[in-house]
């Protein structure tokens, strides 16, 4: 190949990316705008709403009750390996910070990734295979409106749920296994819990369950409208939501974390 064609091919990709990602801006653009009027106006799409808080928030409490448990036990029968690590107060400062501000919203966002965002994508993909979207548009509705919107609202609303019950049960359960191997009362050791939480634990917490169930949201239903009609492009868009969510997920922790410290600092 010349060098000429080599830089043709080279501004072709360029291009390429480049209408690919102003396309994307607009797609968000316009899905963040409908989410804001559905909340404003209760607009069509409450039972999607409904129902997305019910598969992506009720139906995973037995997944998130049992991770959280079993990694915070293995938290501390880890940490008792280590001289004087259930007897300290750095125990209660490691559980905040591991569980509340990073194991907490990051295992909650891959649960949520795996079972919610890999099913928005399928089914989304499955409608625009079917022509389903067109019908919608011929009554009058957009498909974005009704199906779009009420997702991001209630994966985001499941997100930050579980996150918070993350945090509770996975700090519930370390302390009562190290209570278990200290014989320390386990009222005590939430009393000691209780005075080394600050409030910047609570806020980080939150603000990535938040951040982490719109990336979730979006991500999905953006793969999910961007089938084109094959029905083998449904599988291939479902991995690369997953993939994509993850990515931006971890690069959003990243980001809170250093403006947290610059916040603090």
């Amino acid at each position: 190949m010349k060098g000429g064609q080599v830089i043709e091919a080279l501004g072709r990709e360029i291009r390429l990316t480049l209408k690919n990602l102003i396309y994307v801006a607009g797609f968000q653009r316009h899905l963040f705008r409908e989410t804001i009027h559905f909340l404003a106006n209760r607009r069509i799409g409450f039972r999607v709403l409904i129902m997305q808080i019910l598969f992506t928030g009720v139906e995973a409490l037995p997944i998130i009750s049992l991770l959280s448990l079993g990694i915070g036990a293995v938290i501390i029968i880890q940490g008792s390996q280590l001289p004087d690590f259930l007897l300290g107060e750095q125990l209660y400062r490691i559980l905040i910070v591991v569980i509340t501000r990073e194991l907490g919203p990051l295992l909650t966002a891959f649960v949520i990734i795996a079972r919610s965002g890999s099913a928005i994508t399928t089914e989304l993909g499955n409608m625009v295979v079917s022509h389903e979207m067109e019908a919608y548009l011929s009554v009058g509705i957009h498909p974005v409106s009704l199906l779009g919107a009420p997702r991001v609202i209630g994966v985001t609303f499941s997100m930050f749920l579980l996150t918070m019950y993350y945090n509770v049960f996975g700090l519930l359960g370390s302390l009562t296994v190290s209570s278990m191997i200290t014989r320390v009362r386990l009222v005590d050791h939430l009393s000691a819990l209780f005075a080394n939480f600050y409030l910047a634990d609570i806020v980080s917490s939150v603000i990535k369950s938040i951040v982490f169930g719109v990336i979730i949201a979006a991500t999905s239903v953006y793969y999910g409208f961007s089938v084109s009609g094959a029905v083998t492009e449904v599988p291939v868009k479902t991995i690369k939501s997953i993939g994509m969510s993850i990515v931006l997920c971890i690069v959003a922790d990243g980001f809170i974390i250093l403006l947290m410290r610059a916040v603090a600092g």
